[in-house]
């Protein structure tokens, strides 16, 4: 069937009426949070905070699952997708220190992102269209400075090259994404893997640091 997701799939028979019923009933109550705290089509999960949510710019269908923490105050519009979903108990946090105004999250179509995931937006981060993503995903868009050994490294400020994603890549797991990463299109990034550096498109990355285990033909 073509559901109104932004995906083609047939719907397994034996997935029993009253498990049908509870996720409609419960993505009414999430559209109706949605439209009476945005005034869009937006699917809200309880106990979601929106701050400065006029600076949030949301696509079609857009789903934030319960307690998650969405900092709209960040120098460029946080941009969410068509059909692009963060899992429950996530944060993006886009100014991080009153002596820098953050850059923010721009998250492309059919984007999705499981539980638990820390955007640490600072420096910036650009996920590309349909990327899906697992649980416990964490992105550092900053860098802490830490070569003059006269001082503490707290003094040292940051560096802030902002971190990018291309389309069509799958992430496992707990994968850290750090300052300055760029992974390229049609990629998947292994579970756990620690991400540092600028990958091609069409392969497979993992380990800490990440490297290319093997092209995709």
């Amino acid at each position: 069937m073509l559901a109104k997701t932004g995906k083609t799939y047939q719907i397994d028979d034996r997935i029993p009426d009253r498990l049908m019923f509870s996720v409609f009933y419960n993505r009414t109550i999430m559209l109706l949070r949605g439209y009476l705290k945005t005034g869009k089509k937006v699917f809200l999960g309880k106990n979601v905070s929106l701050l400065n949510y006029q600076n949030i710019s949301f696509g079609k269908n857009v789903t934030i699952d319960k307690y998650t923490i969405l900092d709209g105050y960040s120098s460029e519009r946080i941009v969410l997708g068509n059909f692009v979903k963060i899992g429950a108990f996530s944060k993006l946090t886009s100014t991080s220190h009153f002596s820098k105004y953050g850059a923010g999250l721009k998250m492309g179509n059919n984007s999705a992102i499981g539980d638990f995931t820390h955007f640490g937006a600072s420096g910036g981060i650009e996920i590309g269209n349909d990327v899906i993503m697992g649980s416990y995903i964490s992105f550092h868009s900053e860098n802490h400075t830490f070569s003059d050994s006269s001082k503490l490294i707290r003094e040292q400020g940051v560096t802030s090259k902002g971190i990018k994603l291309g389309n069509n890549i799958w992430v496992g797991a707990k994968v850290t994404f750090l300052d300055g990463c760029v992974v390229g299109n049609n990629t998947v990034v292994a579970a756990g893997a620690v991400v540092n550096g600028v990958f091609p498109d069409n392969v497979v990355i993992g380990g800490i640091p990440a490297k290319v285990i093997k092209s995709i033909e």
